[in-house]
């Protein structure tokens, strides 16, 4: 089952992020991403933003990548445990050339909008767990209704 997480990391342009502030307070919001192989993804977001706030005072986050447009019963989903935070040093450059590369020339990200000179946090997850999703009554399982299942790489 391995091969759905890195063909849905390809395929879909945004995850859902999940994070809580420091009382436990949960908030999720959908981010553009690039993903590097299956253990790291990075997005950029305003340090003021509440996810980013978030992260600050609760480095670990659930993500769930999946297709919103597929049909009901169709949907194929991953969902990863993970370590959030900024991202700094060398790292940095990469990390926009990823994300550079999955978006339209007219909205790359320039360097003068990343911080510290620009109002951008470039940010990034490192994954602790795979997780992609079984659907109800997939004969392989003999589940009943949709369950997770925890996957490593080959």
């Amino acid at each position: 089952m391995w091969e759905i997480v890195p063909r849905l990391l390809a395929e879909n342009l945004y995850l859902v992020l999940g994070t809580a502030d420091a009382e436990g307070r949960p908030w999720v919001t959908p981010v553009f991403f690039a993903a590097d192989g299956e253990r790291r993804l990075s997005w950029v977001s305003s340090a003021d933003s509440r996810h980013s706030r978030n992260i600050s005072a609760r480095p670990a986050v659930a993500i769930t990548i999946f297709d919103s447009r597929a049909p009901v019963g169709g949907a194929e989903a991953i969902y990863l445990e993970a370590t959030a935070g900024p991202v700094s040093g060398d790292a940095v450059a990469a990390a926009v050339g990823r994300l550079n590369a999955r978006l339209p020339a007219r909205h790359r990200i320039r360097p003068d909008e990343i911080a510290p000179a620009g109002p951008l946090q470039l940010y990034q997850a490192s994954v602790t767990q795979h997780f992609v999703l079984i659907r109800g009554g997939d004969p392989r399982f003999g589940n009943v209704v949709d369950v997770r299942l925890a996957v490593t790489p080959p």
